[in-house]
């Protein structure tokens, strides 16, 4: 019997490994120029939490949730997002009240139930970032700051960002309410998730893409027209930070994002150089998240985006280049006293940090010469039963064919390849 992949999860196989290496090293990397902290939460957290944070009325907690019962009957489900966990974990430690402002990120898989497509799965791996307890513009900058400090410096260009501020939680409710105005007359010729949206939350359908639907939507007020003088204050310095540190940008007055914590600054930061499938990562402002579970009033935002997007658009070449795979030492092997000072050779060179491999399966030495090729050695040693009494032999730069005399000894080696590097 053969057992198949689960529709929608994928082996990340070696020879994609590199891009992926080369996406989460990026995100490693700005975090720390940014003084961004790594945080890792469990996979399963209690149904709830994603119920209540993201709202009832959401297509993820309503379809696409993975949930299930354990064994002492409590409702439980793979985390489909990474925020609430990160709110929930800064309430348990206390740092609410203890140490209020904290900047962190993370990265992990996720999983959601949705529709299979390119870079669209049902396990999928999310880099993002949290920062919690302030309500300073400044801080919605650095945030996007750190975002496009991010694709920068995996080369990927065009960037400009999609904006918009939804406002208070006293502004959603007006903006509720205009909304319901405005689609309750067309809503019988609009699909039947608008149908449902427009008595659960109207805002949701300004996320449908159904092409019956965009008319409607085209047509519909924005929400940064309706807010309150305070929050209208704040996205006007918001802007302003953006302005000050050269960072384009382009308001959608439609722009409100899938998940119903969402306060104030809504954005998805896209690429010219990507066609229409622009969209790199988004996020926004959570006021209101930290009291939902229970927590003191404490302001935060963030973005999140999606590695198996980042790594299609790195790999169709719009983008940087994963360093070239390959390792430094290939030792081929005859006899009994070639194989057992390759295989001791190996230890000692893999343990000064060198990487070193060998032949396991006794072949002649043709087969094992295009295994080093195969496996892109930068050098190579034939160790024989002469090399093995001798403990000299001939090392080999690939590249350009060069060999060289040498003792065979770790300390020896690793001098000469610390040469050649």
């Amino acid at each position: 019997m053969t057992y198949e992949r689960i529709r929608g999860m994928y082996d990340i196989l070696p020879v994609d490994i590199g891009w992926w290496r080369l996406a989460e090293a990026a995100m490693i990397e700005t975090a720390r120029c940014f003084n961004y902290r790594e945080i890792r939460f469990p996979i399963v957290e209690y149904t709830e939490l994603f119920a209540r944070g993201m709202g009832e009325a959401t297509d993820v907690v309503g379809k696409e949730m993975y949930t299930f019962p354990d064994r002492k009957e409590r409702s439980l489900t793979l985390r489909p997002e990474g925020t609430a966990s990160v709110v929930r974990a800064y309430l348990n430690e206390g740092w609410a009240t203890q140490a209020p402002f904290q900047k962190l990120f993370y990265i992990g898989p996720m999983f959601r139930y949705e529709k299979p497509q390119k870079g669209r799965c049902r396990q999928f791996h999310q880099f993002g970032i949290e920062a919690l307890g302030s309500l300073d513009p400044s801080l919605d900058a650095e945030v996007i700051s750190f975002a496009w400090s991010m694709m920068d410096r995996l080369g990927i260009g065009g960037l400009w960002l999609r904006l918009n501020s939804i406002g208070c939680a006293q502004d959603r409710e007006t903006y509720r309410d205009i909304l319901t105005s405005h689609f309750s007359p067309f809503v019988d010729q609009m699909c039947s998730d608008c149908h449902r949206r427009l008595d659960e939350n109207p805002l949701r359908i300004l996320d449908c893409k159904e092409p019956q639907c965009q008319p409607f939507i085209e047509e519909a007020p924005g929400s940064a027209d309706h807010l309150c003088a305070d929050c209208a204050d704040h996205f006007g310095k918001v802007r302003d930070w953006l302005d000050r540190l050269g960072l384009e940008y382009r308001i959608d007055p439609r722009l409100v994002r899938g998940i119903d914590y969402y306060t104030r600054t809504v954005f998805e930061l896209m690429s010219e150089d990507l066609g229409s499938q622009d969209t790199l990562l988004g996020g926004g402002r959570y006021d209101g998240l930290v009291e939902t579970f229970g927590g003191p009033p404490t302001p935060g935002l963030g973005f999140a985006g999606g590695f198996e997007r980042l790594v299609i658009v790195l790999q169709e070449g719009q983008g940087a280049e994963p360093p070239t795979e390959g390792i430094d030492l290939f030792l081929a092997s005859l006899g009994t006293e070639g194989r057992e000072l390759a295989v001791t050779l190996a230890k000692h060179l893999r343990e000064a940090g060198l990487s070193v491999d060998i032949d396991h399966r006794d072949r002649a030495l043709r087969k094992q010469l295009t295994l080093a090729n195969q496996l892109s050695s930068r050098h190579l040693l034939v160790l024989g039963n002469d090399e093995a009494a001798s403990r000299r032999g001939r090392i080999k730069q690939m590249e350009r064919g060069e060999e060289t005399g040498i003792a065979l000894t770790p300390d020896a080696i690793v001098e000469h390849l610390t040469k050649e590097a």
